[in-house]
């Protein structure tokens, strides 16, 4: 198995930097398990670590009941942000550099300090944060077609490919991110509305949820590092021409432009 998830990284690297997608791995292997995809993923991450690319950060998916009902899952994913991932706020973003993008709204969080698992609980979580910042996720699949189980998008790295962050940074005290909103406008039409209570609740449990999960693979999140806590509404399609404005109201906004 140690070879094969060697093999499933390379070959889910190499369909990132080609932008040629692969078939299913769930369609070649139907015995991969959940823990098998995280550890191909994590070969995927020591490549790029080898490569000289730094970890900046996690994302957690599928922290909505609709997501976890269409992937017939009861609990979220996560996969790895990187130095050459981060975009910023109203950057512009190349089509061609990405397969098939989607993108999703996000309250993100930055440490003061590491945070440990197991037994990470909402109040340490909140206790650790420096700030919130907004955010919007750029998600991709190197699966074709979008064509993926809960394994396909673990090992997929959680489909993630970017990450727009936004210059507003706002601590917490006096904020309730459960009722805080959010509007997304796609060329200046308003496409999803959410809140923060989308995100397992609240977004600080779904970021203990992360940290409990990464002790079983011996990973904490790091002091500085952006926590991605999961979308506030459904990924929305992307292609050249569009912008995207993510507002969080008394968060602040966040924007990009495809090309």
């Amino acid at each position: 198995m140690i070879v094969k998830n060697i093999d499933f990284a390379n070959e889910l690297l190499k369909a990132e930097e080609t932008k040629q997608a692969v078939t299913a791995l769930t369609e070649r292997d139907d015995q991969l398990m959940v823990e098998d995809a995280y550890r191909i993923q994590l070969e995927t991450v020591n490549l790029k670590l080898a490569q000289g690319k730094k970890i900046i950060g996690k994302k957690v998916g599928l922290t909505s009941a609709a997501m976890q009902k269409m992937l017939n899952v009861n609990e979220p994913d996560y996969g790895h942000l990187f130095d050459d991932m981060r975009v910023e706020n109203g950057a512009t973003v190349k089509i061609d550099s990405l397969i098939s993008p989607k993108v999703e709204a996000e309250i993100g969080f930055v440490l003061k300090e590491d945070l440990v698992g197991p037994n990470i609980t909402y109040l340490d979580v909140m206790m650790a944060t420096k700030y919130v910042v907004p955010t919007i996720e750029i998600i991709d699949s190197r699966i074709a077609d979008w064509n993926i189980k809960l394994v396909d998008t673990v090992a997929d790295n959680g489909s993630s490919a970017k990450v727009v962050v936004g210059e507003k940074y706002t601590e917490l005290s006096g904020i309730d991110l459960r009722t805080n909103s959010m509007v997304l406008f796609k060329n200046n039409e308003l496409i999803a509305t959410g809140a923060g209570a989308a995100a397992l609740g609240h977004p600080a449990n779904a970021i203990a949820w992360l940290a409990n999960k990464l002790h079983e693979f011996g990973i904490t999140l790091k002091k500085d590092e952006l926590i991605l806590p999961g979308a506030l509404s459904g990924a929305v399609v992307v292609t050249g021409g569009d912008t995207i404005e993510a507002n969080f109201g008394a968060l602040g906004s966040v924007t990009v432009d495809f090309e």
